[in-house]
This record gives C-alpha cells, sequence and structure tokens, in this order.
C-alpha cells in the first residue's frame, strides 16, 4: 500500500485552528470519521492512547501522528493532514510544539508499514516539511506528497 492510495483529498485540513494538543487530535481525527474511514470511537481511543502512553506520538520536531488499535473503530487504512494556526504542546520537550497532525488509521498491523516508510522518507526532507507548513491547499498537498515520495 502507498501513501497516495491511503491519502485522500477530504482527508486534509489546513490551517485548522486548535486550543491545545487533545483539540488538534480531535480535529485530525474527525476528518476521518467524516469519510467513514474510522468510527467515530475512534477519536476517543486515539486521545486515550496519548494520555496512557504519552506524548510518544510526536515523531518529528513539530509534526504529531496520532493513531490507536485496529480494533477501536478503523474501517479502511487511512491517514490525513493537517496543520494548525498555532502550533500546540503535546508534552515531548523534544519535537513540541507541533503544528503538523497526521492522524493514521491501520486496518491490521502490517499493510500502513510501506505507507509510513513513504511518508518517513518524505518528512525527513526539510524542504517538504517547509512547503507542507505552507501550503494553502489540499491539492498543494497531495501534489507535494506525489512529488516527494517518487
Amino acid at each position: 500500500m502507498k501513501l497516495c492510495e491511503v491519502l485522500r483529498k477530504d482527508h486534509i485540513a489546513l490551517k485548522v485552528p486548535a486550543r491545545d494538543w487533545a483539540e488538534a487530535v480531535t480535529e485530525a481525527g474527525c476528518l476521518l470519521v467524516r469519510t467513514g474511514a474510522v468510527e467515530s470511537r475512534y477519536v476517543p481511543a486515539m486521545l486515550g492512547v496519548i494520555k496512557e502512553l504519552g506524548p510518544y506520538v510526536v515523531i518529528a520536531p513539530g509534526v504529531a501522528m496520532p493513531h490507536a488499535r485496529p480494533e477501536d473503530g478503523v474501517n479502511e487504512t487511512s491517514l490525513g493532514i493537517v496543520t494548525l494556526v498555532r502550533p500546540v504542546d503535546f508534552g515531548n520537550p523534544a519535537n513540541d510544539p507541533v503544528d503538523i497532525v497526521i492522524p493514521l488509521a491501520a486496518k491490521d498491523h502490517d499493510t500502513h508499514i510501506d505507507v509510513l516508510k513513504e511518508l518517513a522518507s518524505f518528512l525527513g526532507n526539510e524542504e517538504n516539511v517547509r512547503a507542507l507548513r505552507e501550503a494553502r491547499t489540499a491539492d498543494e498537498v497531495l501534489d507535494l506528497i506525489s512529488k516527494g515520495t517518487d
């Protein structure tokens, strides 16, 4: 499975306001709920994982990837991208504050591995991350992703 197969245009929201990490995660998760990729119970499950295990979901400076388990209501493997108006702290001193939230929903424990490899490669390029932060439309993001993962 490839990154461009799981990131849909309607899973992208740019310059979203959020008061704190929980609101940022909720906004990101709701993108996946609205399209039926996950059930509504997936969003509180993502919040619960962070409350229980801490801010390990902050995977790079300024970037968080909240997720929960497949059995928490995943209907299809999917990914979203949310950029925030103002960064929020997740409690990860090394990588806070966060202004890019990438909700991940994996249908099982294996199919999303290639997606994560592509995403890691994309995020490993500072120019890609800068362009993602500056993107103004979902189409710009999709174009950026397709070019950045070739």
